[in-house]
């Protein structure tokens, strides 16, 4: 059975060599010192390793059930949602006021790739609780604040949101959910929600979902959606449950992957609904949501990477096959571990270059939400908001492609269920769909981000990277290795704007075309960008003397292996965006 564990050196070496986290000026940052950080982290490990992990293949092949109405989820899995809830998980970087933590955004991310590494299908659970707390938390009133938070921060009541229907995906505006208005400020919601991840199980006491829903009278389309809390049970004024709600649900989707969290058809025969921030502004208060999910699948990708490399470099080093083509290296062995053969270097280095990249991108993202939600720091939040679809798109899509590679090492036992490998993969499929599938990701990039306050974020994406290799032009050991692969792949990427700019206007599906190329350049670029400051970070740990000098080597190594390997790839995917729409649209479409 496969196995994981959370790889805290690297996650230590993060938050206090590269971004030096207890020295910012971010309001709770202060706290965070070596052995603060070490202390959650190796708690935060031990249960994802010795409780999430070994029930994530109980959950692959129980998967749920629903018994007259009642979603039963796989064996051990309600005693593990206790000891997650129990030891203050769900709330870690949640309001103090409401029960949580109260620590900042980043840590949360770091525990939170340990958790969804061990099993996703797991921590979707209180995943979706907390996107939904935070909704609330943003929107809410002061009653539905008191009401609904202190149960979700502890999981007592956990969280979904519910926007697909059977008709209706991206294109929300079609959604047919209606809410009608009541005498006392309620509304009745009736209508059909799928794909609803977590939408009921047997681990909680209730369960809140957001429900978007279209009030009669409204605008058409998308400026006529709403946002409504609508329990599972409803809410006494003693804040305890009351009678069931007219929620149900109707069917379990049978999935590919992650098959430990229960996917249901939610269906809604005038349950009871609480308006959620302000009538027909429903996408304003689930987009705050949407953008902490979609952070959250990004990781989802870097996790399933991570779990799926670490048994393909075990299998490496232990299956024995051929020999060497410079040499026998295992004299006292038949054959040689298959490790020494270049190709299954490269497939490893593949990964381990993109999880570790993967991982500083997480981190950095994480650091400017705390600077917007903390210092108010509105540049962060504008980066923030260009990056989220770069982060959601390319660490789902190269999170797959690993956990591809990762099975491709284990040969034809990658490809036995009895190994383990297939559930990576299959898990990983869905980051890549849902919470905007990363097409989408793409659209919103281009059409949306890049022009976002006049072009203002992505000049300053650019400026960035153009000041620290100013800053750093003078360190030779940095130069030639990172700092001018980083240069040349963010010309790149500066070129493909300039090609929007200048053609996606007379013809937007010059912009559209190259959306896809766009957004996965980005994530090199980003990766390139992280990879130069880690390499900046390990040279100063070696010349200042270090007990681990093998870590920082080997982290230089990597490095330079992403810059030499994978960067290039970005004047490939320049090329592709500088051949404009025809190539793409010239087909007709009765000729495919």
């Amino acid at each position: 059975m496969p196995s994981y564990t959370p790889d805290t050196r690297d996650m230590a070496f993060l938050l206090h060599d590269v971004m030096k986290v207890e020295t910012k000026d971010v309001p709770g940052y202060d706290e965070l010192d070596p052995s603060f950080t070490s202390a959650i982290l190796e708690e935060a490990a031990k249960i994802s390793s010795e409780v999430l992990a070994p029930l994530n293949r109980v959950g692959d092949l129980e998967g749920c059930k629903l018994e007259n109405g009642v979603v039963r989820t796989p064996t051990g899995f309600k005693d593990a949602f206790d000891q997650v809830r129990d030891g203050g998980w769900t709330g870690l970087d949640c309001d103090p006021e409401y029960g949580g933590q109260g620590l900042p955004h980043v840590i949360g991310s770091a525990v939170g790739e340990f958790l969804t590494a061990s099993n996703m299908a797991f921590n979707m659970y209180q995943g979706l609780t907390h996107g939904a707390y935070s909704a609330i938390h943003a929107h809410g009133t002061d009653e539905q604040k008191q009401t609904y938070l202190p149960n979700m921060v502890t999981c007592q009541w956990t969280g979904t949101m519910n926007l697909t229907e059977p008709h209706s995906g991206t294109d929300l505006g079609l959604m047919r959910t209606k809410a009608e208005p009541q005498e006392d400020g309620t509304y009745k919601i009736s209508g059909q929600k799928i794909f609803i991840s977590a939408g009921d199980h047997d681990m909680s006491e209730n369960v809140i979902h957001l429900v978007l829903a279209k009030i009669p009278g409204g605008p058409d389309g998308i400026k006529g959606v709403s946002l409504f809390i609508v329990p599972k049970f409803l809410v006494k004024e003693d804040g305890s449950l009351g009678e069931r709600n007219g929620v149900s649900v109707g069917a379990l989707e049978e999935k590919m992957g992650i098959h430990g969290n229960a996917t249901c058809v939610m269906n809604y025969d005038e349950a009871t609904g609480y308006l959620l921030g302000t009538e027909h502004k429903g996408m304003r208060a689930m987009f705050t949501m949407m953008n902490e999910a979609r952070l959250g699948v990004g990781v989802q990708g870097l996790g399933q990477a991570t779990a799926a490399y670490q048994n393909a470099l075990e299998y490496a080093r232990d299956r024995l096959q051929g020999r060497a083509v410079t040499g026998v290296e295992a004299p006292d062995k038949p054959a040689d571990p298959i490790i020494v053969h270049p190709d299954i270097r490269r497939a490893l280095l593949d990964q381990k270059s993109f999880i570790e990249g993967a991982r500083a991108f997480v981190l950095w993202s994480a650091e400017l939400i705390d600077r917007s939600q903390r210092n108010g720091d509105e540049e962060a939040e504008g980066l923030v908001s260009l990056i989220i679809p770069v982060l959601k798109g390319f660490l789902t899509d190269k999170g797959l492609e690993s956990a591809v590679q990762a099975q491709q090492v284990f040969g034809g036992h990658g490809y036995i269920e009895e190994w383990g490998m297939s559930q990576f993969v299959r898990d990983s499929r869905i980051a890549m769909i849902y919470e905007g599938a990363n097409g989408i990701q793409a659209l919103d990039l281009v059409g949306r981000k890049l022009a976002q306050d006049g072009g203002k974020h992505v000049m300053g994406f650019f400026e960035m990277i153009k000041s620290f290799i100013k800053e750093n032009e003078g360190n030779e050991a940095l130069k030639a290795d990172f700092l001018d692969p980083l240069k040349d792949a963010s010309k790149d990427l500066q070129g493909a704007a300039m090609f929007f700019m200048q053609n996606g206007m007379k013809n937007p599906n010059h912009a559209l075309a190259g959306s896809y190329d766009f957004m996965t350049m980005f994530g090199h670029v980003v990766l390139g960008f992280m990879w130069a400051t880690m390499a900046k970070a390990s040279h100063e740990a070696l010349d200042a003397g270090t007990d681990d000098a093998a870590f920082y080597e080997t982290k230089l190594a990597t490095g330079r292996y992403y810059m030499k390997r994978q960067l290039p790839a970005t004047k490939m995917h320049l090329a592709r965006i500088e051949s404009g729409a025809e190539p793409v649209m010239e087909l007709a479409a009765e000729a495919f």
